[in-house]
């Protein structure tokens, strides 16, 4: 079975999308072929696809914590954002990887529902927080995570149990074995709908207070070490503010870089190595990326 062969089954499948239209920070080049199954079943004909006739693959959720470098990406890419059902059991929540962790968390509220307020704000897929563990004012995903539902790479449906996961800071199983999300349970408890809506909404007043969310970015672009803040550190290295290109260490926030207008990936590229080489060489410690960077650089 060809990868073209999937259109006649009711699966688009494009050329040549540029992937700008799709990422937070509106750069990355183009996918050589990119598909948005609708359900498991398109998710698995185009994986199984792809594998059988090697096909280089890559899954992404809603693309906020991404760069795509300049030359883009090879192969099928799949965008999981049609598979977004979520759905109630009791005290527990199931979202499919391609629902926003946001929406879940309003949607857990709406039936009086606590444990993901810190989610309210985080603008990633269900699959993405559950692959980076994201986090926020003082919640992470591991903390109300029941069960992860992934395909593997060879086309086997598994779940694995929050111990299975294991999760740590920006830290998943799948980041190492390569497994596609396809759905998390979620396990809350029960609160008072007006306390946990007011809760949400306080959070996101503190990020619209606090964070550049009047330009693309890909949220906080670092990793923040132990014992130390990257904010304050950039800020006392003097390059808050400090541009390459389009992109910009934001003046609001020195943990974010924003797109002023035109950036590219390799502007941003570029920044996050100078700020990595002068925090390096000003305190000794060695920035990580929280950010995933992937794709191939431009010709």
């Amino acid at each position: 079975m060809k990868l073209f062969d999937l259109v006649k089954d009711g699966i688009e499948i494009k050329k040549q999308v540029p992937l700008s239209k799709y990422t937070f920070t509106k750069t990355g080049g183009p996918a050589e072929y990119l598909a948005f199954p609708q359900n498991q079943a398109e998710l698995e004909k185009l994986v199984e696809t792809a594998n059988s006739k090697q096909i280089p693959l890559t899954v992404i959720g809603n693309a906020s914590n991404l760069i795509i470098r300049d030359g883009g990406i090879a192969g099928l890419v799949i965008i999981l954002t049609k598979m977004n059902k979520i759905t109630i059991s009791g005290s527990c929540v199931e979202a499919q990887a391609g629902a926003r962790i946001i929406d879940t968390a309003f949607f857990a509220a709406k039936h009086g529902l606590s444990g993901l307020e810190f989610a309210a704000g985080i603008p990633g897929s269900v699959g993405g927080a559950v692959f980076m563990n994201a986090g926020a004012y003082g919640g992470e995903t591991a903390e109300v995570i029941q069960t992860v539902k992934v395909l593997t790479p060879t086309g086997e449906f598994k779940e694995y149990s929050n111990k299975e996961m294991q999760f740590s800071y920006r830290h998943s199983l799948v980041q190492e074995n390569n497994d596609v999300v396809v759905s998390a349970t979620f396990s809350l408890h029960p609160g008072q709908k007006n306390i946990i809506l007011a809760e949400m909404n306080y959070l996101n007043a503190l990020r619209q207070y606090k964070q550049p969310l009047e330009y693309p970015s890909c949220g906080s672009v670092f990793k923040r070490p132990t014992g130390h803040y990257v904010g304050p550190m950039i800020i006392q290295a003097g390059l808050q503010g400090k541009q390459v290109g389009g992109a910009q260490n934001s003046t609001k926030h020195a943990g974010f870089i924003v797109n002023k207008g035109g950036a590219t990936a390799t502007d941003y590229l570029d920044l996050i190595a100078l700020i990595q080489a002068k925090i390096k060489e000003q305190f000794g410690l060695d920035l990580q990326t929280e950010v995933r960077i992937i794709g191939k650089p431009i010709d």
